[in-house]
Order: structure tokens, then C-alpha cells, then sequence
């Protein structure tokens, strides 16, 4: 794991534009390229867990036997938790909490020390340790956006590290349409389910990894609520006590998908969301001038080789697609990514490049690896930067299944230095 994927997965800041990660002076070249990776796991991620450990501001605390919360403080001994939570809850579930006005900013304040007790009100029968909460206190800043709980769970199988956060998302908050299930050509995992809920809403329940490539096998699995209401509610449990650096305890999480919907669905914690105050509206950026993933996979369909076909494909409306080639000899994963480049600055990733007579520069890079990773990286006179990689998988995480991808190096030049490309005004 290189020091930009520790840092990055460590810090676990949310990010909602997968354009940001895109600057020079903010990448290497591998990162710039690699991008479905980086875009497609590391986004879902930071969507998925971020707010599990605290939000933006959170660190996940490796090693210390639990993933603590920045934030209020709450006792740390043993407790025992009776069953509560078998898979179908309540609705109150033995929270000692009392309901509030939901939207009105001055609710009643919810403490670290209640929502860590309405968290393990809603566990199986256990073992309870190094509990940490988060309320809806005011911050420094005389406003809190989430409250959360952690802790580590022991059901006499092993102990087991566990987070929750709740907050709330203003009505015109992109994150409310996007809870769905990662791309698995870029996120492997074991199983996940998106569903729409009644009334409104939707809930993901994830099965996957720690690491997707496996090198250890910490399992990761999560839930993620968003009603119709803004409300936002997430777990995360794992098969060992700390979310990384720890051996696995256990074979699986000790929590069911089955308990993860019963916990994060649960009305018990309708006084917290009640206390947490309404979100600002968000200002969304201009995107106007991006290609969609629509946009990108039309024209590239333009520009493949005779008899090869686009399939499985995915993408975002940030100048980011991806989609499969598969010639008879093997399934190829190909990714583009599209970027206005025009403010300039390149960072010197096109200081060796040929320059084609248009004045467009190509860069061409080969990476080994498990699979491997070719790429033609181009910039446009206008300043616009087309990246076309392609892998010599079906996947960025599966072993190859062929010895170079189906687009030759001239194929993928064709495509990335296509005039057609247009820097949007």
C-alpha cells in the first residue's frame, strides 16, 4: 500500500466530487490514471465510513484496540448487553432517550454517553468494552452536524470492532441519491444489497473487506440508512477489534445484514436525528463544463476498433467511465477519465511527452502488477486532459486473464487524441 492510499484510507475524509482528486499538484501520475480505484473504491468508502468515525474532521485510531470518535467522551469499562437486537427491532429497543421536535435546532441535546447507550440497547447479547460516544452538543463552532457511538463487541466468538453515526442531510444534498451498491469491477465484495424503503429512502448492507485486494483479511461490513427525511444513519462492524493493524478475532462481523438493517432502521434514534441541527443548503458546484459518464461512453463507442463492443458499463457525471472489452481472449477493464486541465500547471507529468502535429501531448505509461495497467495519458491543445487505461482483467483487483489488454497502445492514442475531444465551454 503506498503512503497516499494509508493516508487517504486512515484520515477517511468525506469527498462528494471525484473531480477534486484530479489536480497535479494533489497526484501522482499512477493516481491520476489509475482513477477507478481510487474513484470507485476510496469514494464509496468515504461516503460509507467517514461518518462512522466521526465525519470529516474523524481519524480512525489504528491499534488501539477499537475505532474511537473525536468528539464527547463516555465511560470506558465493561458492560453486558442482554439481547436487544435479533434481527428485528422494536422500535425503542430500551433507549433512554427522550423524543424531540424533529427539524427544530434547539432540541433537546442527545449526550455521548445516551447515544452510546441507545447503540448497545440495540446489540445482541454480549459483551460491551472502550465505549466511546458523540452527542449532539455544539462544537466549538456552536453547531454540531453528527453524533455517533463506538465500541468493541464480544458475543464470546471474539471481539469485534463496531462504529455508528447519525446526521442529516440538507434536501438538496447529492449524497441523498447516492446509496447504492459500489461498482465491482473496481470494489470487489462479497455480497450487497440496495433497497428503496417504504415511504421513502433507501439502505445498502455491504459485505466486503477491509483491504478489496485482500492482502489481509479483515472483513468490513456496513449498512447505510438515508431516509426520506435527510436522516443518515451508518454502521460499521468488523471481524477483529480495531478496523485495521489487528489480527481477525473471528471468522465474520458479528452482526448479521439482517441486524445491521434492524439497528440502523431502528426509531429509537429519532431523538438524536431530532437534535442534530437542520443542515445548511448545499452549494453545488458547477458541472456544467464535465463530461457525463453518458457523454464519454457515446463517443468512445465511436472510436473502438472494428468488432469490439462496450459492456458492464459504469460511471459518474464527473468526467469518469469505465466499461469492458472482451475480444474472445479475455475480459479487459478500460477507464477514462475526462478533466478541464485548462488553469494550467501540469506538474511536469508531461514534460517527456510527444507532441502529435495538432499539439496535443501523449504520454504513454505501462504498469506491472496483479493485474497490469496500460495507459495513454493526453492534453489537448484547448486543455483538456483525456486519460484512456486499460487492464489486462475484468477488473482492477482480479489476477489477469490475459497478457496485455485488448486495446493496443495505438488503439488506446486514437481514442485519448481524438479530436472529437472539446474542452466545454
Amino acid at each position: 500500500m503506498s503512503e497516499s492510499d494509508k493516508f487517504e484510507d486512515d484520515l477517511l475524509y468525506a469527498i462528494t466530487r471525484t473531480g477534486e482528486g484530479f489536480h497535479p499538484e494533489q497526484a501522482d501520475q499512477a493516481g491520476l490514471v489509475a482513477g477507478g480505484y481510487q474513484r470507485g473504491r476510496r469514494r464509496w468508502r468515504r461516503r460509507s465510513t467517514a461518518a462512522v468515525v466521526g465525519g470529516a474532521a474523524a481519524l480512525a485510531l489504528v491499534g488501539t484496540g477499537a475505532v474511537y470518535l473525536t468528539g464527547g467522551g463516555s465511560p470506558t469499562g465493561t458492560a453486558t448487553v442482554a439481547a436487544a437486537s435479533t434481527g428485528t427491532a422494536s422500535g425503542t429497543a430500551g433507549a433512554s432517550l427522550t423524543p424531540a421536535s424533529a427539524g427544530t435546532p434547539a432540541a433537546k441535546v442527545v449526550t455521548g454517553p445516551e447515544v452510546l447507550a441507545a447503540f448497545q440497547a440495540l446489540l445482541p447479547k454480549g459483551q460491551v468494552t472502550d465505549g466511546k460516544g458523540t452527542g449532539t452538543e455544539p462544537d466549538k463552532k456552536g453547531w454540531s452536524v453528527h453524533a455517533g457511538a463506538s465500541l468493541l463487541f464480544d458475543d464470546g466468538q471474539g471481539q469485534a470492532a463496531m462504529g455508528i453515526s447519525l446526521t442529516r442531510l440538507a434536501p438538496d444534498d447529492p449524497n441523498r441519491a447516492q446509496n447504492s451498491c459500489p461498482d465491482k469491477k473496481l470494489v470487489p465484495y462479497d455480497a450487497c444489497t440496495a433497497t428503496s424503503l417504504p415511504g421513502g429512502g433507501s439502505l445498502t448492507v455491504f459485505q466486503g473487506y477491509e483491504y478489496p485486494d485482500k492482502h489481509v483479511s479483515t472483513k468490513w461490513w456496513n449498512a447505510k440508512l438515508i431516509g426520506q427525511d435527510g436522516r443518515q444513519i451508518e454502521l460499521s462492524e468488523w471481524n477483529s477489534p480495531a478496523e485495521k493493524d489487528a489480527p481477525d478475532s473471528r471468522p465474520n462481523p458479528p452482526l448479521s445484514p439482517e441486524q445491521l438493517k434492524a439497528i440502523v432502521t431502528d426509531k429509537s434514534w429519532d431523538p438524536v436525528i431530532a437534535a442534530i441541527p437542520e443542515p445548511k443548503p448545499v452549494k453545488l458546484p458547477d458541472t456544467g463544463k464535465e463530461y457525463s459518464a453518458k457523454e464519454i461512453l457515446e463517443i468512445t463507442a465511436t472510436l473502438l476498433p472494428s468488432g469490439l463492443t462496450e459492456t458492464e458499463t459504469a460511471g459518474d457525471g464527473s468526467g469518469y467511465a469505465n466499461f469492458v472489452l472482451d475480444d474472445g481472449k479475455g475480459k479487459s477493464l478500460v477507464q477514462l477519465n475526462v478533466q478541464d486541465w485548462s488553469h494550467g500547471g501540469t506538474g511536469g507529468l508531461f514534460g517527456n511527452a510527444r507532441t502529435l502535429p495538432d499539439g496535443t501531448k501523449v504520454v504513454v505509461r505501462k504498469e506491472g502488477g496483479n493485474p497490469g495497467m496500460w495507459t495513454v495519458d493526453t492534453l489537448h491543445p484547448d486543455g483538456l486532459r483525456v486519460v484512456i487505461s486499460s487492464f489486462n482483467s475484468g477488473t482492477q483487483k482480479t489476477p489477469p486473464t490475459r497478457k496485455a489488454p485488448v486495446l493496443t497502445d495505438d488503439q488506446m492514442q486514437t481514442i485519448a487524441a481524438a479530436p472529437v475531444w472539446k474542452l466545454k465551454k
